[in-house]
């Protein structure tokens, strides 16, 4: 099972990784005022999240069969080391974000000239390849610097509790499964329960604020300087939220047999 656990953890890893460098993509349309393009961009990132969500789901979900069979099987650890290697993912994407800004910027162009991903794809060369290293650059995070961004506070709240709940919405349904074997096919599929707060959360306080910020930064050029520790800030509250999420991990389940009691 170790080994299944590790095939796991990376898939989670790549997936948290993917899901919080989108940031790096909107900064950079945002830099070369091509936002348009940019966004046509997370159509990969969003590709890449969801293979290897299709891989993750039904190997996490074994191990819940087999804590079915054996009472012994640590699955609640096993689900925790999964929630850590969400944050860890996160926390990759904070590393690697000035990097993929410049790397995302240089594809945002050529993608401009070539039209579409598959000339895009067919057009690199082993030598522009090697260029890339020229692109790599180290994080700088001073605290100092991120005092005055005029971002509300309830927006980073909210977003912590947005990630938390995506966190753990499907791993909490899968420890219910475990906490009520008689229904737990449907304690199973009732991720939604938690996942649909989220959801309301993400599209009525979320998004419009961060569209909002965008904007700004397109007309601005003043505060087009600040959106780059914007998003910085809102990938540190990713990661804080990964983190709350180990917190919910059981409060959720029980939640989710509750109200599949009660269907």
């Amino acid at each position: 099972m170790t080994n299944s656990l590790i095939v796991v953890c990376l898939l989670t890893l790549v997936i948290h990784t993917a899901e919080t460098l989108s940031y790096s993509v909107r900064f950079a349309g945002v830099k070369l005022n091509k936002i348009a393009i940019a966004l046509s961009l997370t159509g990969i990132i969003v590709l890449v999240s969801r293979t290897a969500n299709m891989i993750q789901g039904p190997l996490t979900a074994k191990f819940v069969d087999i804590a079915k069979i054996d009472n012994s099987f640590p699955l609640l650890n096993y689900l925790r080391i999964i929630m850590l290697a969400s944050s860890l993912g996160t926390l990759i994407a904070i590393a690697l974000f000035p990097t993929f800004v410049g790397l995302f910027g240089r594809i945002i162009s050529k993608l401009e000239v070539e039209g579409s991903i598959p000339k895009l794809l067919t057009s690199v060369t082993v030598g522009q390849l090697k260029n890339t290293r020229k692109y790599i650059r180290r994080p700088k995070v001073r605290l100092r610097s991120f005092r005055y961004l005029g971002i509300p506070k309830r927006f980073i709240v909210m977003n912590i509790f947005v990630t938390a709940f995506y966190t753990v919405g499907v791993l909490s349904s899968m420890y219910a499964a475990k906490l009520l074997p008689e229904f737990s096919t449907t304690a199973s599929q009732a991720s939604g329960l938690i996942n649909g707060v989220a959801t309301i959360l993400l599209t009525v306080f979320i998004d419009p604020q961060l569209g909002i910020i965008t904007h700004k930064a397109t007309e601005n050029v003043e505060y087009r300087d600040q959106l780059g520790k914007i998003y910085v800030l809102l990938m540190g509250s990713r990661f804080l939220g990964s983190l709350l999420g180990q917190a919910l991990l059981v409060p959720g389940a029980h939640i989710i047999t509750g109200l599949v009691k009660l269907l």
